[in-house]
């Protein structure tokens, strides 16, 4: 039966449908899965399953409450986009006070659980990442300079060192460099999108790095951006963090993304943009499930 029906007909349904929205599930997902990881490279032994649970709870509840903000302050320009006009705000389906209203309680609940169930630690880090993505990079950086994704991305690439500090209650090199990895991530992965929207983006007025100084200087960030990621990521394996599984399944990974960025870079062809920045998204799923599996190989070989 068509789902669109049954929500039509279910008030209700429609209803928890839209707030699902609101909290960008999937990538509030990819988040949950590179905290996991964090857990899991953080200790030799097994997470007890309820620092697993709770935590990543935690972290999810702040992550999607940041993403209802993100909602609110958006939704003007949500308008606007082909990308965001079917967003639930922008739509009129939940109106901003229910919104604020929604972030208010699941952020202060996720901070709750995780200041009193995890560690002060990891509460204050994902604090700051909720203002530092929800207030920010959302509310300034993004309307202020085309290198809105580069300064913001921190707040993006901290839920792996959240991973980590609710198991150990500290912050460690290691785990920072999963936050590097992330960052260094973030600019082809969004640039590559932001070449496929930019007329909405033009639309909206947003700087972003296509629209201010055009398509060919994006491809060549991208580019080198893609170099330097593929030089990160090699980190793990040069300082013992990670072993040869790893070391090999990430090259293979990190030259399809050259792959893709070369591609990009020498065409004209717009689906070749989108087709980077999907193959971004698979990206960094590998790369933390290959760092999940490395880990739990050699510690068990």
């Amino acid at each position: 039966m068509n789902t669109t029906i049954i929500k039509a007909g279910n008030p209700l349904i429609a209803a928890m449908s839209d707030y699902w929205t609101l909290c960008k599930p999937r990538v509030v997902m990819l988040m949950i899965l590179t905290s996991i990881v964090g857990m899991c490279l953080a200790s030799d032994r097994a997470i007890p399953l309820f620092t697993l649970f709770f935590g990543n709870l935690g972290i999810a509840l702040v992550a999607s409450a940041a993403a209802a903000l993100n909602h609110v302050a958006d939704q003007h320009i949500d308008k606007l986009m082909r990308r965001t006009q079917h967003r639930p705000i922008a739509q009129g389906k939940i109106s901003t006070r229910n919104s604020i209203i929604f972030s208010t309680v699941i952020g202060t609940l996720g901070l709750l659980i995780l200041l009193v169930l995890i560690n002060p630690m990891t509460a204050g880090l994902t604090f700051l990442s909720l203002i530092g993505y929800a207030a920010v990079y959302t509310l300034y950086l993004k309307h202020a300079t085309p290198q809105n994704i580069v300064i913001g991305g921190i707040a993006g690439a901290a839920p792996p060192l959240l991973g980590w500090t609710a198991v150990t209650g500290v912050v460690s090199a290691q785990a920072l460099l999963l936050v590097l990895i992330i960052y260094v991530w973030t600019p082809p992965h969004f640039w590559a999108l932001a070449i496929y929207r930019l007329e909405d983006y033009a639309k909206a007025n947003i700087p972003m790095l296509p629209h201010t100084h055009g398509v060919p200087y994006t491809k060549l960030n991208i580019l080198l951006y893609t170099i330097l990621l593929m030089c990160v990521t090699t980190l793990p394996y040069v300082i013992q963090m990670s072993g040869l599984i790893y070391f090999v399944g990430v090259t293979v990974a990190n030259l399809i993304f050259l792959f893709y960025a070369i591609r990009l870079f020498c065409s004209d062809k717009r689906e070749y943009a989108i087709a980077t920045f999907r193959y971004s998204i698979t990206y960094l799923g590998i790369l933390f499930l290959l760092l999940l599996f490395d880990h739990y190989y050699y510690l068990n070989s």
